[in-house]
């Protein structure tokens, strides 16, 4: 049996449970009502009928709460909980009234006519026995699975064992009174009573505003802080826009918005949605919604804000490089165009991101834009062995002047589309700085050019020497 099914059913049988003790306890307190006349027994009578009935909806109530998610019920069916306890909360508070109700009646209008016994003593603490027993099972159930109703259900029966105990005081003081003459110790059961309408009523109204709140979506206090902070936290997460949390039963469904750096790829903006949901679900169980807002971070580089705006233009750009000219701003960048397209077409795209670019840049930015087309077909290749071996023997009389080439290997030449095409790689010392390696690569790239003029394009990828 898994986790889920288990506090199922383990909620099922606390419940089940508390609608036994419920007939117990009526069934002993309507005799001893009936027995003592007693206001005090009858009203703790009246708290248990209505416990019974509490109880009974607490059970079908669990029940119903546990079903999953369906067409019809979205959010699941946790809210009837909630219902269910705001029902109790009701009946305990129409108990109250009458209780104060009935005590007011007997201390002004009527006299008094008891029956105390020991006895009734006797039984009224068995019954707050019961009581107790039933209170701290259904609240053990209660944390082990958060359930509204269920600690709805504890909470009635330790106000039971309260009231029990002051209606026990108020017979036994009326029980005195009869037994050595004093009349006025008759009224202390008129007064016990009006002791437990007070306490259903403090008990009832916590009861009331905590069940109200969760009807009414009211997140728990605190929760939506450590919600922001533990979202916060999480990298690649550049602010936190909103966070709205409701609850369902013992479930938190948790819509969150974030903002995120514009120039993050789907898959990096998605990881750290992942990582946000992670870090909320380990504060409280819940269901999480993540939506992503793209922000130019604090101190964003030029650079970046170029790649976002051709982001933006769905068009891939390399070759990115910007200098001071003539006390302008200019750019030069690479842009990809379908290879299909006509020059008019291309050339409008390429407008449109050079009026962005200077529009999140400088307005008065020279911009120079390279159209090349973005390759979307794999073309076939033929090895050419000879010129191979002799581009690789001529790199190696390079070394004398580049020292910091140590060796070039897996050099390939490739006849495609009648366009020779080299690659090779080219071993460096590792703690060489990045752009020191690109300019060794670019010079060697030019000397086999320049030494072999029928090449179109050499691609040389660098690697350290420690790791071949």
């Amino acid at each position: 049996m898994n986790t889920v099914d288990q506090g199922v059913r383990e909620k099922k049988l606390a419940a089940l449970g508390s609608v036994g003790s419920a007939v117990i306890l009526v069934s002993l307190k309507a005799f001893l009502a009936v027995a003592t006349g007693s206001l005090g027994i009858l009203s703790e009578m009246m708290h248990s009928v209505l416990d019974l009935v509490a109880a009974v909806i607490t059970y079908l109530s669990v029940r119903v709460a546990d079903k999953p998610a369906d067409a019809d019920h979205l959010y699941g069916h946790g809210k009837v909980e909630s219902f269910s306890a705001f029902v109790e909360t009701g009946l305990l508070l129409i108990t109250a009234l009458y209780i104060i109700y009935e005590a007011l009646r007997r201390l002004f209008l009527h006299e008094i006519h008891l029956h105390p016994s020991v006895t009734a003593i006797v039984v009224l603490l068995a019954a707050m026995g019961i009581d107790v027993v039933r209170s701290r099972a259904l609240s053990r159930v209660a944390r082990k699975y958060p359930s509204e109703a269920l600690q709805a259900d504890a909470l009635h029966f330790s106000t039971d064992v309260w009231s029990t105990f002051v209606v026990v005081i108020g017979i036994t003081a009326a029980w005195l009174g009869q037994k050595f003459g004093i009349p006025w110790l008759g009224y202390t059961d008129a007064f016990a009573a009006l002791a437990v309408a007070g306490v259903i009523i403090w008990i009832g109204g916590r009861l009331g505003k905590q069940t109200l709140d969760a009807l009414l979506d009211v997140a728990p206090s605190g929760l939506r802080e450590r919600i922001e902070e533990a979202a916060g936290a999480v990298d690649g997460v550049l602010s936190i826009d909103r966070v709205r949390v409701r609850r369902a039963g013992q479930r938190h469904f948790v819509d969150v918005t974030i903002s995120v750096p514009r120039t993050a790829t789907l898959e990096q903006a998605h990881a750290t949605s992942d990582a946000v949901e992670q870090r909320i679900s380990q504060i409280v169980p819940s269901d999480v919604v993540v939506h992503l807002e793209p922000r130019a971070p604090t101190g964003e580089n030029l650079f970046d804000t170029i790649r976002a705006v051709a982001q933006k233009h769905g068009l891939p750009v390399h070759e990115l490089s910007a200098h001071m000219f003539d006390g302008h701003l200019f750019i030069e960048l690479h842009l990809e165009v379908d290879e299909k397209a006509s020059l008019t077409e291309a050339h409008r795209s390429a407008t449109e991101l050079e009026d962005d670019i200077r529009r999140a840049t400088d307005p008065h930015a020279l911009i120079n834009i390279h159209i090349e087309p973005l390759g979307a077909q794999i073309a076939g290749a033929e090895e050419m062995r000879d010129l191979g071996r002799a581009v690789q023997q001529f790199l190696g009389t390079l070394q004398s002047e580049y020292n910091e080439m140590a060796d070039c290997h897996e050099v390939h030449v490739r006849s495609v589309d009648h366009k020779i095409l080299v690659s090779c790689h080219c071993a460096m010392p590792g703690n060489l700085p990045v752009t020191e390696v690109h300019d060794v690569t670019a010079a060697l790239e030019d000397r086999v050019k320049e030494k072999f003029p029928q090449i179109f394009r050499v691609t040389i990828h660098p690697e350290p020497v420690e790791e071949r």
